[in-house]
């Protein structure tokens, strides 16, 4: 027997007489070693904690992605047990090239929509069509899809897949002024006092002036190769214009000038999920009084001062959609789809609850992921619109599903309330209310 194969037989012997041996646990606490690199997952008991969600308010019209220009309503008035009303078709639906990613806006009795082919359409709240046309430019065709609307100074803002920023006439959809924004896409727009505020996918943001489309100013934040389109928009207060970019920069400007005032940043994932991979901001930005809310979709939600940025809290729940803060807590669909109340003082988690996450193919054999939209918090529950054909009333108590309506081929975009109907766009092309 040769000097290597001995010893090779003594370290193998040694290797199994160690691995007879039982370890030594050593006393003392145990520490995560990935604490303060990542946010973690975090077992969640579910309370039913009383709420006020104050009394139900009557508004007429809905003029901007999350409701208005700070993106922050009230808990508002809509049947306990609503029903379909009608189902109106607005154009063409999702398809394989194109899809719908415009939430509806109600002003002054009359909807409007962006179909998947960008044709903007009104109709009215009887579901009677009133008149329709196309965002896309001259000489194009429909291979890009995509577009966001606003409402403000009696014009229609439509920002689209094409780069341009629109406004336009709510009688007839006639074109007042476009401006060309230089990037593909853009956030949803969002007017306050005779401007329009705007983030291109480029991460510039712009101010632009509502009356004839002239640039007032613009801000730049750090680029990014990846990133989300037709995202959150601008939140405007009476002072304050606060900027979201994809690249998860927040940014805190005074509306006038743009000067900025105050910048944060959202980071962090959910360990050992990858539903998604890209940390740009695509919750919020939420103004609630003096607090900012926003968020990521790879687990983080974060709320802050809204005159200085400095953070109140920060929650491991990443959210997919804008937020809503009402009655002391802030509601939210996770980045796992869950849906989350969140003590809106200390930004603990009351009770978390899961939605579908899956929807079964033929005969099992292939799975689509399941798109939640909202919530809106009306009729003394909170509201999701799901893509796999349901619309879902929780009780904002304890969480609890109290009541599933049927909503014909999915939802494509988010419920919005006005008038005390609830309005949806499915992925058919067709506009449902609820009443």
């Amino acid at each position: 027997m040769t000097f290597k194969t001995i010893m090779g037989t003594g370290c193998a012997l040694a290797m199994l007489a160690a691995c007879g041996q039982r370890d030594v646990i050593l006393p003392g606490e145990r520490l995560d070693i990935r604490d303060g690199m990542a946010t973690q997952q975090v077992e969640t008991a579910n309370i039913a904690a009383p709420i006020s969600l104050g009394a139900q308010v009557a508004n007429a019209d809905w003029t901007h992605r999350g409701g208005s220009a700070t993106h922050n309503m009230p808990h508002l008035a809509l049947s306990e047990t609503p029903t379909l009303a009608f189902a109106a078709s607005i154009g063409q639906g999702d398809s394989r090239r194109n899809r719908i990613t415009a939430d509806p806006i109600v002003v002054d009795g009359v909807v409007y929509t962006v179909d998947a082919a960008l044709n903007l359409a009104a109709t009215a709240t009887n579901g009677a069509a009133l008149w329709s046309v196309s965002l896309m430019p001259a000489g194009e065709r429909t291979e890009l899809s995509g577009a966001a609307l606003a409402y403000g100074g009696g014009m229609i803002f439509a920002t689209t897949a094409f780069g341009e920023l629109i406004a336009l006439s709510p009688a007839n959809g006639g074109v007042i002024w476009r401006q060309d924004l230089g990037a593909s896409g853009a956030s949803a727009p969002t007017y306050q006092g005779g401007v329009v505020y705007v983030v291109g996918q480029d991460n510039r943001a712009w101010a632009i002036d509502a009356e004839d489309g002239t640039i007032r100013y613009t801000k730049n934040s750090n680029p990014v190769a990846a990133q989300y389109g037709y995202g959150p928009g601008v939140a405007v207060t009476s002072e304050y214009a606060i900027f979201p970019f994809s690249s998860g920069q927040l940014v805190g400007a005074f509306k006038n000038g743009g000067m900025t005032r105050w910048t944060d940043s959202v980071g962090g994932e959910r360990l050992g999920y990858a539903l998604n991979a890209l940390d740009g901001i695509t919750a919020g930005p939420v103004v609630d009084g003096s607090t900012v809310y926003y968020g990521n979709s790879t687990g983080m939600i974060v709320a802050l001062n809204l005159s200085d940025g400095t953070r109140r809290w920060s929650a491991q729940e990443g959210a997919v959609n804008t937020v809503y803060p009402v009655g002391g807590s802030v509601f939210a669909v996770n980045d796992i789809n869950e849906l989350v109340r969140i003590d809106a003082r200390t930004g603990d988690v009351v009770w978390a609850v899961q939605m579908p996450d899956l929807i079964e193919r033929r005969m099992g054999k292939s799975r689509a992921a399941v798109a939640h939209y909202g919530p809106v918090v009306a009729g003394g529950h909170v509201i999701v619109a799901s893509s796999d054909g349901a619309l879902r009333l929780f009780d904002p108590v304890s969480g609890a599903l109290a009541r599933q309506i049927e909503l014909p081929s999915g939802a494509a975009s988010a419920p919005v309330v006005a008038g005390g109907v609830l309005y949806v766009v499915n992925k058919d092309g067709q506009l449902l209310a609820f009443r």
